[in-house]
Parts: structure tokens; sequence; C-alpha cells
């Protein structure tokens, strides 16, 4: 069993959606199934119908999923799960105040070293416990055997030291969950069986598996932890930075299918570049993604969504508001982005803008095109066009091909008339209205 967690924060992320692809994918491959589970859980950051948006992003790129899951519905299992650990002596209760542990905090920053939990309260008597007027969060006891390390799918073995752990926080002092305790508890009731996720989650790996441990789940879990996404400077990619969003590029005029395909391209060895999820799942494997992080690229995103407009179907055209595909594929010679093909077919057909050095050899041609369209006589041939035209305006050179050019198109340079012509030609009436 496969999932995808996402936090209804904010927009959703191309390093998200990538797990999210890579995920259903490998759920594909194996049809050991999917599921999604939104990670509700820190409500002070959730923003109202982002969640909507996730699913509604999911269903764009044909991403379906078995289950659906609130991670806040299952709190009552994390208290139950915490409750356990303490009756059974692998948690206690913790009972620092903040001012404490952030003097503690500052204490370790000033000598130069990392801070970790002193263990103050693992040995507190049960009446130090019981008559304590604060409430407490809940912390792990980390077994002094603890094994921190873990096979990944992607970086191989995965190896931390023992002293960058300590009894860490699973249950707040409000009694919900933190994130490694919620994540862990949810991932072993869902039965989860891999988790592909970005490397930001390396360190939590270890935990979580301690948490199962702690809890008698036996049942593996694999993981594999994506590398970064670099922008073009080299750096990680920030979520202020337009291109993150997946909805900024869809509004851009990106397919997702081009999206979708540049995403499982990033950082692979594929047996070729352009494909769908369908096709991607006959060859996809997490070995053969690169350890090392992966650079966007937007004109080669730019560069697979043209490919893409061309080998979309009429029907998936017409979808995305073409209601002439034929008109689209030909405009990829000139665009990539599916904004920009449609500013280019409605200036065919909107009001004409011609500068006055052409607009008495304008009028004259469009008379005589206007002519051939009532009379049910315009040739198919372009060139034949063109001869016939000539003929009837007198009209010769840059003084008769520039006003057609402008008539047709109404753009002083473009794609080669003849081609545009035999796609535009049964509405010419209305193109030159």
């Amino acid at each position: 069993m496969y999932r995808f967690a996402p936090s209804p924060t904010g927009d959703m992320h191309i390093g998200n959606l990538r797990a999210a692809l890579i995920n259903y994918v490998c759920s594909l491959q194996d049809n050991s199934g999917f599921i999604v589970r939104i990670e509700d859980t820190d409500k002070e950051r959730n923003i109202p119908g982002k969640d909507a948006e996730i699913l509604e992003i999911l269903k764009e790129f044909g991403i379906s999923y078995q289950m659906l899951y609130y991670q806040s519905k299952n709190l009552k299992f994390h208290q139950e799960f915490a409750a356990k650990l303490l009756s059974e002596g692998k948690a206690f209760l913790c009972f620092c105040d903040e001012a404490t542990l952030e003097n503690k905090k500052q204490i370790a920053k000033e000598q130069g070293r990392a801070y970790r939990y002193d263990g103050t309260c693992e040995h507190l008597s049960a009446d130090e416990v019981f008559n304590n007027p604060r409430p407490g969060v809940v912390r792990l006891k980390i077994p002094k055997d603890a094994d921190f390390s873990f096979d990944d799918e992607i970086k191989g073995r995965v190896s931390f030291e023992s002293c960058n752990f300590d009894s860490f926080v699973l249950l707040r002092a409000d009694k919900t969950p933190t994130y490694n305790f919620a994540c862990a508890i949810d991932d072993m009731l869902e039965g989860v069986s891999c988790v592909i996720r970005g490397e930001d989650h390396v360190s939590n790996t270890p935990r979580q598996n301690l948490i199962r441990q702690a809890l008698g789940y036996n049942s593996k879990i694999k993981h594999a932890h994506l590398p970064i996404i670099l922008n073009a400077q080299g750096q990680k990619m920030s979520k202020r930075e337009n291109s993150s969003s997946v909805k900024w590029l869809l509004n851009q005029g990106y397919m997702s299918e081009a999206i979708a395909n540049y995403l499982l391209l990033l950082g692979n060895k594929t047996p070729c570049e352009i494909f769908t999820l369908q096709e991607a799942k006959e060859w996809f494997s997490l070995k053969s993604l690169s350890k090392s992080p992966a650079k966007f690229d937007e004109d080669k995103l730019a560069q697979i969504n043209r490919e893409h407009i061309r080998q979309a179907s009429d029907a998936r055209l017409k979808q995305l508001g073409f209601t002439k595909p034929e008109l689209a594929r030909f405009f990829t010679q000139e665009a990539s982005l599916i904004t920009q093909i449609k500013e280019k077919i409605n200036k065919i057909y909107s009001p004409k803008i011609i500068d006055d050095e052409w607009q008495a050899n304008a009028k004259i041609i469009k008379n005589a095109l206007l002519e051939l369209v009532e009379n049910k006589s315009l040739p198919d041939d372009f060139k034949q066009l063109q001869n016939i035209l000539s003929q009837k305006t007198g009209l010769k050179g840059k003084a008769f091909f520039m006003p057609l050019r402008l008539l047709l198109s109404n753009a002083s340079h473009g794609p080669e008339l003849s081609q545009l012509y035999a796609l535009i030609k049964d509405d010419l009436k209305e193109i030159l209205k």
C-alpha cells in the first residue's frame, strides 16, 4: 500500500506532486493500492479549502485513490497508543515548561553544541508524576540498543548517530500528536507498506520506525526519499517561487500530462522522453532515480508541453478549451503554452489591427475575399487563391502579401500562410468581419 500525505497549509508544491505521482505509478505496478491522507492536525496553519484544492489537482492529474483519510479523525487512536506506551513504560510524562527548555537550548547554542533533551523527567517517581500540577507532554524512551539506520530504495543504507536523537515528544500538552507520532501511527493503521517522500523527511524515518517498534508493529515498511528539486540558480526551490506551485503552472498553460511527464523525467533514466502515466507504469523504477538533486528547467517543461499538445486527442484539446484542435496543434510551431496558443488563435478571430500603410490595400483584398466566400468559390489551394486575388485586385509583392497576412492572421509575421489557410478557410467570413 502506498500513500500520499499532504498538508492543507498552502499551494501544492511540485515536490509534493512528484511524490504523489511516483507513489501512484508504483501502486499501479504492484496493485497494492494507493491512499490519500490529508495531514490536517496543525490547526493554526491549515488554510480552509486547500484540502479540496489538493484533491482537485490529483483528479486533474489522473491520480485516483482507494481511500481518503483526514489525519485529525485518527486523534483518538493517537491518544490511545500514547497511553499504551505510557502504561508499558516505553514512554514518560515530561513537565518541563517552555521557558526552562528554551533556556537550555540557549545554553547549548552558546556552547556550540546541538540541543538534546537531557532526560530531566524520565525517572520521576509515581508521586511526582501524579501530583504535578502542570500538564505534561508524552516523550518516547529511546532503547539503549535502538537502531537508527534503515535501507532506502534510492539512497541505499542510511545511518544516523545515536547522539542525534533524544526522547522526542509524541503527544503535546494539549493531547495533540506531533508530526512523527501521528504519521507513524497512521501508516501503521492504514497498512502502508512503502513510503515515498521528499528527502527532507530522512531524519524522521528512524523516529517513526522507533515508534512502531515500541508499539510492537513488525510489518516491514520500505522507504524511498526523493532528492530535492533545485531552481535555475541551483538552490533549493522555495515555495515562494511561482514555478514551484502546481496551480501556477496549470494557470500558466502547462498541461497536467506534460507536468507529470516532466516530474517523472526529473533526475531519472527513462526509455523515452515523452510519455503518459500509464506508459510510465510499464518501466518506472525507483532504482533508476538519481541520488542527487535535480534542477527544475521551465524551458524543458515548455518543450515537453508542446509535444503533449501535438499528441493530444481532439477530445482532450476541446476539454482544454480549443474549439479547433487542429489550430492548437498548428500553433505549437510558435508557442508552447495553452494560454499562448489561445492568444494567437483568438487574435485571428478578433477585429483586425492594420497600419495606415496597408489599410487601403487590405480593404481591396478583403472585398475580393468576401466575394469569393459569398460565391462559394474559394479554392482549396492557397497558391491558387493568391493568383485569383492578385488578378482581381491588381496588387503584387509586399503591397499584396502584407495586407493579406494581416487579414488572415492579424499579425505582420508568423506561420506559413498556406498551412494556416487550409485550417481557417471555412471560417473566412467570420475572420474578415
